[in-house]
């Protein structure tokens, strides 16, 4: 995750640098890698196509089933971790430096008159600033339709199994993605994390049916890893736009800015896209290009 402030004191979140290996079970999603590479090169992203001794070379976990797969594409640039640690120890340092955060309240509404945005009503009461910055995921559609500013931001249900670890030996050490089940496997310090995603709008009820896919995957690939018995089954959403990337900035409202619909991508993007919104917020210009990337892209015809 280029950008976030892992090198400050006191953050660490469960970091593995190995780099991700989409794994392929057959030989026509390794032959049909090609479209993926080129798009790698075109891009000047580091990348090796391994064969199935190549894949247990990077992956000695793997050596134990070999025969379920012909080969895989390594990003050796990857890196993986705990958001959830991460995210933790940043409001720790936040709050060190003076920032506040107000646990446990419901917003209700954003308050618009006329070109401004006058506060945001919660349960707690109305809060008041000089600019506002939303980004709170697949929700900040729902909050933004009542002012007339409509975002192409649908929720995109994650599901996640974490999973104990019980033999390291026989747990990866690098993120595998399963190219057949379309589910990410990776090591998180002692447990074993392995997700995948459906459409589904904004329900966050679990289907039993995605966590039997998920524990395949995890018991097929790493069958002496973790102890499925206490795997722990959860769900999130995550926004997405049509195009895959965010809408970042200003809106129509003078006060208004956006930093939403990251998708799958939220956390790799979160220092960046911070970076940009505190520039624009203080009045600075950022140092990356805003085009394509503001919901100004959506207003343009054809």
């Amino acid at each position: 995750m280029p950008g976030c402030p892992a090198s400050q004191p006191g953050i660490t979140y469960d970091e593995p640098t190995r780099g991700t290996l989409q794994l392929f079970r057959t030989r026509k999603q390794f032959d049909g890698s090609a479209a993926d590479i080129a798009v790698l090169q075109r891009s000047g992203v580091g990348f090796q196509l391994l064969d199935a001794a190549g894949c247990i070379e990077h992956e000695p976990a793997l050596a134990t089933v070999r025969e379920k797969f012909v080969g895989g594409l390594l990003l050796p640039g990857d890196e993986t971790g705990d958001c959830f640690k991460f995210t933790q120890r940043l409001a720790e340092l936040a709050a060190e430096r003076g920032v506040t955060f107000r646990q446990s309240v419901r917003i209700e509404s954003l308050v618009r008159s006329g070109a401004r945005l006058e506060g945001v009503q919660t349960d707690a009461g109305r809060l008041v600033a000089d600019a506002y910055l939303l980004a709170l995921g697949s929700y900040s559609a729902l909050l933004l339709k009542p002012l007339g500013i409509r975002i192409p931001v649908y929720p995109v249900k994650g599901y996640s199994i974490t999973v104990p670890i019980v033999d390291p030996s026989g747990a990866p050490e690098l993120t595998v993605m399963d190219e057949t089940h379309k589910v990410a496997v990776t090591r998180l310090g002692d447990r074993i994390r392995g997700g995948t995603a459906e459409l589904a709008g904004y329900t966050l009820k679990l289907h039993e049916a995605r966590r039997h896919t998920l524990e395949h995957v995890v018991g097929d690939l790493f069958p002496r890893g973790g102890d499925l018995s206490k795997a722990e089954f959860w769900c999130g959403l995550r926004p997405r736009t049509p195009d895959g990337t965010p809408i970042v900035g200003p809106t129509e409202i003078g006060n208004l800015y956006l930093a939403t619909g990251h998708g799958t991508l939220g956390w790799t993007m979160a220092a960046g896209t911070a970076r940009v919104i505190a520039d624009l917020m203080s009045k600075r210009t950022p140092e990356i290009d805003l085009v394509g990337l503001t919901l100004a892209r959506y207003r343009q015809s054809p």
